[in-house]
């Protein structure tokens, strides 16, 4: 079992912390719907891990992407997550596991939503936790690893982030840090740039000793 000693994790949400992909998939064929875009052939493969701004540009740049964004924020009504979300296998075991003020959340999702749903689901609102309002620019870019290691008051190459999405794992190496890749939402051809793949957070175990969490995973097979 592989094991690496680091002085702090960041998390992705929606795919590592949070189940929320059914969310997403429903709301942003709602959106395809409204403007001309078919959701499997135009959007899914752009949205995971990135904001729902640079979505929007990147599928419909002819669009006001920033009031598009607003508009798909307040479309991820409270209903939905009651109906929709869950905290992935491990995360709560996990997350109690690791010291306060050595671990948080980097999102793409609005801070708004990112709250209510980890309160939703039962999970802790890091005091640190960075969303899309809080950068300037969202993954693929490195700011929000970046600021989370920031606020945390460690070293980016120190940091363990663990991602799920193409765009995350590229934000999270650009920012220097190593990457923990889950199976969650995508394959390994998809998640190429990341130091190490195992499953989900279920996998995943975290003790401290002499002052590093030694964070150890089982590897996910090829």
């Amino acid at each position: 079992m592989p094991e690496l000693r680091v002085d702090a994790m960041i998390f992705d949400m929606d795919g590592v912390v949070i189940d929320s992909g059914d969310v997403y998939a429903k709301h942003w064929r709602m959106w395809g719907a409204e403007h001309g875009y078919d959701y499997d052939r135009d959007i899914a493969h752009v949205h995971p891990g990135r904001p729902p701004v640079e979505t929007v540009r990147i599928v419909a740049p002819d669009l006001d992407a920033e009031a598009e964004s607003v508009a798909f924020n307040d479309s991820l009504d409270a209903e939905d997550g009651d109906d929709a979300i869950a905290a992935m296998p491990g995360a709560g075991a996990l997350l109690a596991s690791l010291p306060p003020g050595r671990w948080t959340i980097a999102t793409s999702a609005f801070r708004g939503v990112a709250v209510t749903w980890l309160e939703h689901v039962g999970l802790p609102v890091p005091p640190a936790l960075v969303t899309v309002d809080d950068i300037e620019n969202g993954k693929p870019a490195p700011d929000p690893y970046l600021r989370a290691a920031e606020l945390l008051g460690v070293d980016p190459a120190r940091c363990l982030v663990v991602e799920d999405a193409p765009a995350g794992v590229q934000a999270a190496k650009s920012a220097g840090a190593t990457v923990l890749a889950l199976r969650t939402t995508h394959g390994r051809g998809d998640l190429g740039l990341a130091d190490y793949h195992t499953a989900g957070l279920h996998t995943v175990s975290a003790t401290v000793d002499d002052g590093e969490i030694v964070v150890s995973w089982e590897s996910a097979a090829d």
